[in-house]
């Protein structure tokens, strides 16, 4: 879409009841079929994370669309050290069924996606960031929440490996630096959409109330 195009600007009921619904039968997928996704599919997929909101209008993200069957091989293994140390925090029960969990497709699904931060994008001086310079990692996330909502409405699963070392990533990723890896994402369409998260339908952990996470002006006393 370019400039002047005319987007309507309300929403009727039926396309809010869509929204909210898109919204909870998001998840994190990690069991995927080998079917290639369409291109005008993943192009139309990185249009809504690109058109996320930032911090001074600044964009910081970029996308690396990740397909070489090595390249992939070669991050799986990173992810296989990492895992290795993140299953040592474990005991007992926890431990065991830490072990069950399958917790990465990166070669099983037909493409990665590395969502990045160029850090100096918008020069020294953005405007909002003076105060918070996170806020380019921040609008980066947004950017991965828009990719990942997109894509479920496509019917495409998205699973995000956050057990990587991000300096040896940035490395077989050619990624230069003061730019920072911020998402690495497994992209393809999924063997199922779980009725409930999978963790929460494994066991591991349950949503919380939001009774007990919204505060009225100020955090509540002890």
């Amino acid at each position: 879409m370019k400039p002047g195009f005319q987007i309507p600007m309300d929403f009727n009921d039926e396309e809010r009841a869509s929204f909210y619904r898109l919204i909870a039968a998001r998840r994190d997928i990690r069991k995927f079929r080998p079917d290639p996704i369409p291109e005008d599919t993943l192009l139309r997929i990185l249009w809504a994370a690109h058109h996320a909101g930032s911090v001074g209008y600044m964009q910081p993200w970029n996308f690396i669309v990740i397909r070489d069957p090595e390249v992939r091989q070669s991050v799986k293994a990173i992810y296989a050290d990492a895992n290795q140390a993140a299953a040592a925090c474990y005991e007992g029960e926890k431990r065991g069924l830490y072990d069950t969990l399958k917790l990465e497709g990166i070669t099983e699904s037909p493409l990665n996606i590395c969502v990045t931060c160029d850090r100096s994008r918008g020069g020294t001086h953005v405007l909002g960031r003076h105060s918070i310079p996170e806020t380019d990692l921040y609008s980066t996330c947004t950017a991965v929440q828009n990719l990942w909502l997109a894509a479920r409405v496509e019917g495409v699963g998205v699973g995000w490996v956050s057990i990587l070392d991000n300096d040896r990533l940035a490395q077989i990723l050619h990624i230069p630096t003061g730019i920072v890896p911020v998402a690495y994402l497994c992209v393809g369409y999924p063997v199922e959409f779980h009725p409930i998260p999978e963790l929460e339908l494994l066991g591991w952990r349950e949503r919380l109330s939001m009774a007990d996470l919204v505060f009225e002006d100020r955090w509540p006393d002890p």
